[in-house]
């Protein structure tokens, strides 16, 4: 039986071939242990050929969590048409849906210590400040009221949803459904409570 020749890929597809494969491995390691030789032989190609399309060990490393980063922003863009209620929905949606179904690499990225690493923090921070930045869009599409704190509520409320989802009970057909309606009522009761903070009585 004849030998099964390479696939020949573009430079373009080459590099989204790399690149995907950096993301799928992250599930399983973290971005110091994410090796370019593994990488190179998953694709077929030499470690040299891989430094062809990448500059460094470090630009790929951060080709990789800008890719990862990229299609979580774009998971948790609504469609601006959307009125208020449905906008906002579509963008808890859209968060509840990503994080669950990329779980181990958003574990290992955004809340691990790949995250934090020198080569690729300002990426994560600035996709994190794009999600704060759309709750903040939510909160004030629905009219609530406006507050120098919203910020800081906003990222209070992206923590508090991020250990929601990782953590919700996945049994039961209704589990999403769920999911949904307990993180709208925490952005309402936490975002909408800005200007009326509650007390504990006595």
């Amino acid at each position: 039986m004849p030998e099964k020749r390479p696939v020949r890929l573009s430079p373009d597809e080459r590099r989204a071939q790399l690149v995907a494969i950096g993301v799928d491995m992250l599930a399983d390691c973290s971005l110091d242990e994410l090796s370019t030789d593994d990488v190179a032989r998953r694709a077929g190609i030499s470690r040299g050929l891989l430094f062809h399309y990448f500059d460094s060990k470090r630009d790929f490393y951060r080709c990789v969590v800008r890719q990862e980063c990229d299609d979580f922003a774009a998971a948790t863009e609504p469609d601006p048409s959307l009125e208020p209620v449905p906008w906002l929905r579509a963008f808890i949606a859209g968060f509840a849906a990503y994080v669950t179904e990329h779980r181990k690499v958003y574990l290992a990225l955004v809340r691990g210590a790949s995250g934090s690493h020198p080569a690729v923090e300002d990426i994560v921070e600035s996709t994190r400040a794009t999600l704060a930045r759309r709750a903040e869009e939510g909160q004030r599409r629905l009219g609530m009221p406006d507050s120098p704190r919203l910020l800081a509520a906003a990222r209070a409320w992206m923590a508090f949803a991020e250990e929601a989802v990782i953590n919700w009970p996945p049994d039961g057909p209704d589990a999403p459904a769920e999911l949904g309606a307990f993180l709208e009522s925490s952005f309402i009761r936490l975002l909408g409570a800005l200007d009326r903070p509650a007390v504990l009585p006595g």
